[in-house]
């Protein structure tokens, strides 16, 4: 990892810039001197050089043609991955890509500057859900006219796909195309004890996600036993841009700088979403015990187990005839995790930024950091609502930026209006462990708004605004109010 990060960047200082106005605007009659005078400015862009200029990186050059701030955190040489959120190539509720995933002028911004620091390789991907439609989403999404601009001032990035699997649309009786990617591309951890599964691991364990074989996860997860498939793309890389859409999420409440990192891995049949049942059960898919619902699951796990089409055919449409049947009886429509009982998703996420952080080339974790990771959410436009894919927009007017994603992410929750130290997510991501996220504590947050410092507690009443949660999590007293800012 770059040797000057830690000195440069203190990780326990998150950087917040705010558009001019709401939106992924052109800025008319803008540029800037370390810049070509053709490029396009917009307002991510200049949010995003405000952010380099508020971290005082490469100071004594700002405002000359030779400023080169990342030139302080990628050294001359290295490769570089940026990692977008790219979940899905259409936004379910109707209301677009721009409050779904990361847009382009942020990513574009960022690559301007990264490519000023004169790295060897620089790799653009992710691995969204497998019914996405790629080559859709890099049409749809302005990302293949974004590569196509940065050509023109020699600027090369390498676009990848990291999934294994592939459907070729969202119906559950599509089958799968398996093996996309050879094994040769990713890098087999086995975290074992260290997992943040292994708490809630037992033999009988029966941990799901949705739309794949069920006896993949099996081979995948038991006791002392936590594998994960991680792109070689990303432990290849020296310096990893992290760069979210900030949204809210069914299972993790939140989706930003912590849960992005499930894009890495290759294949979703590694990473445990929750379990099947209610607590009772010994499972977190639902709050209370229902005949339906596990009918419905076994329905499911069947469905994901057939090879025949016919077979699969028959068993999606009885899933669809239970899920209707219960929509009669009243019975909510959660099979699969999403709601704030949910005690899975988070640890998976947690294991990946364990991973991320501390991955070795070779599949184990080392004791020290291997890679620089720096974190810039997209919440110029962020996500409400029932996200992670059928999201609503809400103008937040906001980058935010840190080198640590415990940090950004418990920055990113209180402007959602939430109260970070009541999500498993962010609370845990600041627990102690042989290979922690932070060595300091969420108190020690220090957080500055286009160059101001700003207490965590005004943070949300200066800049914040209350996200709308998923049904799921509606009840669940995450929200930030007047009695419960500390």
């Amino acid at each position: 990892m770059s040797a000057n990060i830690l000195n440069t960047l203190d990780p326990n200082r998150v950087y917040c810039a705010q558009v001019p106005s709401k939106g992924y605007f052109p800025e008319t009659h803008i540029s800037y001197p370390e810049l070509p005078r053709s490029v396009h400015v917009t307002t991510a862009l200049s949010a995003f050089r405000s952010l380099l200029a508020q971290a005082r990186l490469d100071e004594d050059h700002l405002g000359t043609p030779h400023w080169n701030p990342l030139g302080e955190i990628i050294n001359e040489g290295q490769k570089v991955l940026v990692k977008p959120n790219w979940v899905y190539h259409q936004n379910a509720s109707g209301h677009g890509l721009d409050c779904l995933v990361t847009h382009p002028s942020v990513l574009e911004a960022a690559l301007h500057y990264i490519v000023k620091a004169r790295p060897r390789k620089i790799v653009l991907g992710d691995a969204p859900i497998q019914g996405c439609d790629f080559k859709t989403l890099m049409d749809r999404g302005g990302f293949n006219q974004m590569i196509d601009r940065l050509s023109t001032y020699g600027i090369n990035v390498e676009l990848k796909d990291f999934r294994r699997t592939i459907r070729p649309d969202s119906q559950l009786a599509t089958q799968a195309e398996e093996e996309c990617k050879p094994l040769s591309e990713f890098v087999l951890y086995d975290i074992g004890a260290d997992s943040a599964l292994e708490e809630i691991t037992r033999n009988d364990s029966e941990f799901r996600v949705t739309m794949y074989n069920p006896a993949s996860l099996k081979r995948t997860h038991g006791p002392a036993k936590h594998q994960y498939l991680v792109a070689r793309d990303v432990i290849d890389s020296d310096v990893v841009f992290n760069v979210p859409k900030l949204k809210t999420h069914q299972k993790a409440c939140i989706t930003g700088a912590l849960k992005n990192l499930v894009g890495i891995n290759g294949h979703k049949e590694y990473l445990p979403h929750h379990r099947m049942g209610a607590p009772l059960d010994g499972g977190d898919c639902y709050a209370e015990q229902s005949s339906l619902k596990s009918l419905v699951e076994r329905l499911l796990d069947a469905t994901n187990q057939a090879r025949g089409q016919l077979s699969r055919v028959l068993l999606a449409n009885a899933v669809r005839a239970g899920m209707g049947f219960g929509k009669l009886l009243s019975v909510d429509g959660n099979y699969e995790g999403a709601w704030h009982g949910n005690d899975t998703i988070w640890r998976t996420v947690l294991d990946l930024q364990r991973i991320l952080r501390f991955g070795r080339v070779d599949g184990t974790l080392a004791e020290t950091p291997q890679r620089t990771v720096l974190t810039v959410t997209d919440a110029i436009i962020a996500g409400e609502g029932d996200g992670p894919l059928a999201p609503t927009p809400i103008d937040l007017g906001m980058l935010i930026m840190g080198t640590s994603t415990a940090a950004v992410e418990w920055v990113n929750a209180l402007l959602m209006g939430l109260l970070p130290q009541h999500l498993s997510l962010t609370r845990e991501a600041f627990s102690r462990h042989r290979f922690p996220l932070a060595n300091f504590g969420p108190c020690d947050i220090s957080v500055f708004v286009d160059g101001d410092s700003v207490a965590l507690d005004e943070l949300y009443a200066r800049y914040g605004r209350s996200f709308r949660l998923p049904k799921g999590w509606q009840c669940a007293h995450s929200h930030i109010t007047s009695e419960s800012v500390e």
